[in-house]
């Protein structure tokens, strides 16, 4: 390979300078002379560009809304569960602690404090609290 000195080096650049001038001009040319086809082929692929976006957006919101409608469901059956578990104890409740539950929700207070006597099971044994515990201070 041949070593180029300072009047190389200026050739070569204005050798990139000229192709570089000529590419503009070849690229202006065609961009002049063409009539509405390469409008009309950008367009095309603008367009096509658009429609894979669309379909990609389509499949993410397909995607989202089985989670949601799978979450929804499930929520839907905690919450038929937490019900009838709500009105087994209402039944199993006596007056007194119905009474006392209620004063508790008028006045802001705890329903699970430890002044509330124990609920009592089925079979008349006495249910334990829930467990209330603490590790600390919460931050």
């Amino acid at each position: 390979m041949r070593e180029q000195g300072p009047a190389g080096a200026a050739g070569a650049q204005g050798r990139e300078k000229m192709a570089l001038k000529l590419l503009f001009w070849e690229l202006e040319k065609h961009l002049k002379s063409s009539s509405g086809a390469s409008v009309v082929a950008i367009d095309n692929k603008i367009e096509q560009a658009m429609d894979l976006v669309k379909s990609h957006l389509m499949y993410a919101v397909r995607e989202e809304v089985e989670v949601l409608k799978e979450q929804i469901k499930e929520l839907i059956e905690r919450n038929s569960q937490l019900e009838q578990e709500n009105n087994l104890l209402k039944t199993l409740a006596s007056p007194e602690q119905m009474a006392q539950f209620q004063a508790q929700v008028q006045t802001g207070g705890s329903p699970t404090g430890t002044t509330q006597p124990p609920a009592v099971g089925s079979a008349g044994t006495a249910l334990a609290p829930p467990s209330t515990q603490n590790s600390g201070t919460s931050a």
